[in-house]
């Protein structure tokens, strides 16, 4: 037998495929944004087995091409491909429920069901509802609209829409998504009565207004049922899934299962959807305080409740750890938590549980090692939080805890810098700051605190990873809109607000990848192109660095890589 080595020679002179990814397939672009600052950019990436294998040129990627059988997809060749973008706060079923109505805001939505122009005036909001009447054609179920705000339509009640609509059923649901307004004839299709929130601190029977809790308590009327009819939810969680899509994302935060009052029920329901349509794209659940509370279960029964649903995880769908405490109200409604001196009109906000109660179900969670989420949107509810994670840290020391504040809408500068003491992290809802800046600062807040809503330019000079996220259907599913506005501060009238609080485009940008993964404790595995993280992209049209801050939002989308397959939009 030849010992010069020949054979063994001849061996590594063939193709081979690796045991651990298989065949490689290499995507050369136009420009790889890879957001690792020691290789900021490249102009290709080699995947496999659904991560990246190398990332570079075309000639460092050689010694792997040199190896291993691959294929070129050199379908984004004139691409800008940047890591997958991450939305860290959506509800999946807010849009699968509210995409099956008509939106009529005062802002402007393009959504996969069709194009809905805002309405700004109590007069134009009230003549496309009268169009958007006219067109229902099944009276057997009620007329609902979502987008419906009193600062910008008017004060309507019950007794406006019976008179307006007589015996048609009409449902406007808030901007909010947390209030919801009825007729007479909407009530009487529910079934619900008046001696059922006769003492209800959360619902105007004679306005026929009910918020928050009250609220949720219609979910379980045939209103509720309505949304979950299977054929109508899967439609609609087609349509969230293509927002998804349209967006650049690959990765979603859900931000509270259970919205609706059935958090195993709608899991499944999302899991199996997700699943079967084979999304591109992977979604975290979290499970909240509302999924407990309500149903009387205790804290330790909600641990192990959130244990076993974990068992239950799918490739696309799965519980990774989070937990989330709902503090205070909504702000659209202004229901937030203020400290001194309040809203300007002296209406106050809502504690959407206790302060001992919340604190009951935080402890459990962030002794098992849990990472703690808290819908808070005023600086009194801040200042909660900021307490309950110090105390937290008198019961069980964490280094790299990540307790995140969700929302973000108003707080002090103090507080920004206790936070940062603390170790806590900021996901921000920059979309409040194009909405409700200037409203709040003329009816709600004074312009002191209206225009320094959502501080993001502070989070930056103290060197907080901080994200931004939709809240879909708060803000549209578009991290480059977020982003626009992050760095921009430009509200729905084009005022510029507070501009000491714009942050750079890298700052943004970083804000929908590399720190949005931070915070959900997946830096390991997504937010960049780096050889071995999932081969997640999105691929634009244009380099959002090259077109500035005040080009971000109209970035196009050409679709995404989800580890390692291409789903081009369309």
């Amino acid at each position: 037998m030849p010992c010069d080595g020949s054979a063994a020679g001849d061996e590594s002179a063939r193709k081979l495929t690796h045991q651990e990814f298989g065949k490689l397939t290499v995507f050369p672009a136009r420009e790889i944004i890879t957001m690792c600052e020691a290789m900021p950019t490249a102009t290709a990436v080699a995947v496999g087995g659904g991560k990246i294998v190398a990332v570079g040129t075309m000639d460092t990627l050689q010694p792997w091409l040199d190896r291993y059988e691959y294929d070129v997809d050199d379908r984004m060749k004139d691409k800008v491909l940047m890591p997958g973008f991450i939305d860290p706060h959506v509800h999946p079923s807010l849009p699968a429920v509210l995409t099956q109505y008509p939106f009529l805001a005062p802002d402007d939505w393009t959504l996969p069901t069709g194009k809905f122009p805002g309405a700004r005036t109590p007069e134009s909001y009230l003549a496309a509802l009268d169009k958007l009447v006219a067109a229902h054609q099944d009276w057997t179920v009620p007329f609902v609209s979502w987008g419906y705000h009193p600062l910008w339509h008017g004060h309507l009640t019950r007794a406006d829409l019976t008179q307006r609509y007589r015996d048609k059923p009409i449902i406007l649901w808030h901007r909010s998504f947390h209030e919801l307004l009825l007729n007479d004839a909407a009530l009487n299709w529910t079934g619900v009565a008046e001696e059922q929130f006769k003492d209800h601190p959360e619902a105007d029977w004679a306005q026929g207004r009910f918020w928050e809790n009250a609220a949720q308590s219609l979910m379980n009327t045939p209103f509720g049922k309505l949304h979950f009819d299977p054929a109508g939810y899967r439609r609609g969680m087609q349509n969230f899934l293509e927002m998804v899509h349209m967006g650049g994302v690959t990765t979603c935060l859900d931000m509270g299962v259970g919205i609706f009052g059935d958090p195993v029920g709608e899991t499944k329901l999302i899991r199996d959807t997700a699943e079967s349509m084979e999304a591109p794209c992977r979604i975290i659940l979290t499970p909240t305080t509302a999924d407990f509370i309500p149903r009387g279960i205790p804290p330790e029964e909600a641990l192990h409740a959130a244990e076993e649903w974990a068992t239950h995880n799918s490739r696309r769908v799965m519980f990774d750890r989070h937990f989330k405490l709902q503090v205070d109200g909504a702000i659209f409604s202004g229901l937030s938590q203020c400290d001194f001196p309040g809203y300007l009109d002296g209406h106050t906000g809502v504690w959407m549980a206790s302060p001992d109660q919340l604190y009951s179900y935080a402890e459990p969670f962030w002794k098992a090692g849990y990472q703690l989420h808290a819908h808070i949107n005023g600086d009194l509810s801040s200042r909660f939080y900021i307490d309950l994670v110090r105390r937290l840290q008198d019961v069980k020391p964490r280094f790299g805890h990540r307790a995140t504040l969700e929302h973000y809408a108003f707080n002090s500068e103090d507080q920004c810098r206790q936070m940062n003491e603390i170790g806590m992290l900021v996901s921000c809802n920059a979309y409040y700051l194009y909405m409700l800046s200037d409203v709040f600062s003329e009816q709600w807040l004074g312009p002191d605190r209206g225009t320094q809503m959502v501080r993001m330019g502070m989070l930056e000079r103290m060197g907080v990873p901080f994200t931004v996220h939709s809240d879909c259907p708060m803000a549209p599913l578009s991290p480059l809109t977020l982003a626009w506005v992050a760095a921009n501060r430009v509200t729905i009238n084009g005022n510029l607000n507070c501009p000491q609080e714009r942050v750079s485009v890298h700052t943004a940008l970083k804000a929908i990848t590399i720190d949005a993964a931070w915070i959900l404790r997946k830096e390991d595995e997504i937010g960049s192109i780096r050889a071995g993280k999932k081969a997640d992209f999105a691929v634009l049209h244009e380099n959002p660095y090259h077109v500035g801050a005040e080009g971000l939002k109209d970035v196009g989308v050409w679709g995404t890589v989800f580890e390692g397959e291409a789903h081009p939009l369309g």
